[in-house]
Formats: C-alpha cells, sequence, structure tokens
C-alpha cells in the first residue's frame, strides 16, 4: 500500500548492518511506535489512515535523504534539527487549528442546545397560553350567559314595577 524505497541487499553487506543502517533502524522504531496510536481530539479513523500515510512518506523521504549522504559519518545536526523544528511548528498549527475547530463545534452545539431549550419552553408556554385561553373563553361564555339572565330579570323587574304601579292606580281610583 505505501511506497517505500528500501536498500537492496546488494548495497550492503550481508554479515554485519553498516553503521548508517542501524542508524536507520534505530530512527524509524520509535517513530513506527509513537505513530498514530493517540490521534488528535477531531481525527477520525480515516484521517488516522491518511495521516499515517503522509508520516509515511514524510519518513521515507528523511530515510531517503540521509541514505543520499557520505557513509564517513559527517551528518548534518543543525540541519536534522531545523527540519525537526520546522515538522513540530507544523504540528502545533494543526493542533491549533484544530483547537479552534473543536471550540468553534462546541460553540454551535450549546446554541443548537439551547435553541432546542428555548423551543421546548415556547411550546410549554404555548401550551399554558392556550388552557388559559380556554378557561377565559368558558368564563366569557358563562358571563355572557349570566347577562342574558340579567337583562330578562331586569324585564322582568320593569314589567313587574309598570304592573305594580296599575294596580296602584286602579285600588287609589277605587278607594275614592
Amino acid at each position: 500500500d505505501f511506497p517505500r524505497s528500501r536498500k537492496s541487499q546488494s548495497d550492503s553487506p550481508p554479515s554485519s548492518p553498516s553503521p548508517t543502517a542501524k542508524t536507520f533502524k534505530h530512527e524509524r522504531l520509535p517513530r513506527l511506535d509513537s505513530g498514530n496510536a493517540n490521534p488528535t481530539m477531531g481525527e477520525s479513523f480515516n484521517d488516522g489512515a491518511s495521516s499515517r500515510t503522509s508520516a509515511y512518506t514524510r519518513r521515507e523521504n528523511r530515510l531517503a535523504s540521509l541514505s543520499s549522504r557520505t557513509d564517513d559519518g559527517d551528518k548534518d545536526y543543525k540541519k536534522l534539527y531545523e527540519n525537526a523544528v520546522a515538522e513540530n511548528e507544523k504540528l502545533k498549527a494543526k493542533l491549533r487549528e484544530a483547537k479552534m475547530e473543536l471550540a468553534d463545534i462546541k460553540s454551535k452545539l450549546e446554541k443548537a442546545a439551547q435553541k432546542q431549550d428555548k423551543t421546548s419552553d415556547r411550546s410549554t408556554v404555548l401550551e399554558t397560553e392556550k388552557r388559559e385561553k380556554r378557561a377565559l373563553e368558558r368564563k366569557l361564555s358563562e358571563m355572557e350567559e349570566e347577562l342574558k339572565i340579567l337583562t330578562d330579570l331586569k324585564s322582568d323587574n320593569q314589567r313587574l314595577k309598570d304592573e305594580n304601579g296599575a294596580l296602584i292606580r286602579v285600588i287609589s281610583k277605587l278607594s275614592k
């Protein structure tokens, strides 16, 4: 799956590995062990596979550049250090971006949860308002009925007053 450049057996003696090969093996082991065993927060399984691929590619490029050097042990440690620092800075930048993205997603999630709370609160408020409206409508219809009864009673009362006045007149005419 991964493109790898290997030394052919004819490049190194079969009896003992060269000091350069020992160094490569030594450099390769910690990187393979630490690999992507602990993916970053926002990294999914597929992202881990792609980052492993790029890590393998970078590792192979480093190994190829080291093998192209002379075997007299003259290594440019300053350049290696600078490369490591540059790679660390890139990784730190990626980590900062991932943290910012995580914070953004958390805030969006919080806002969505608040919206959900507001909608559930609104629905609760609407239900109570509907109940109150029904209760008020019932009271209104009861009051309308009482008003009808009251007008009927007023008209009966006026009729009785009129009859009473007529009876009083009749009695007063009879008593004269």
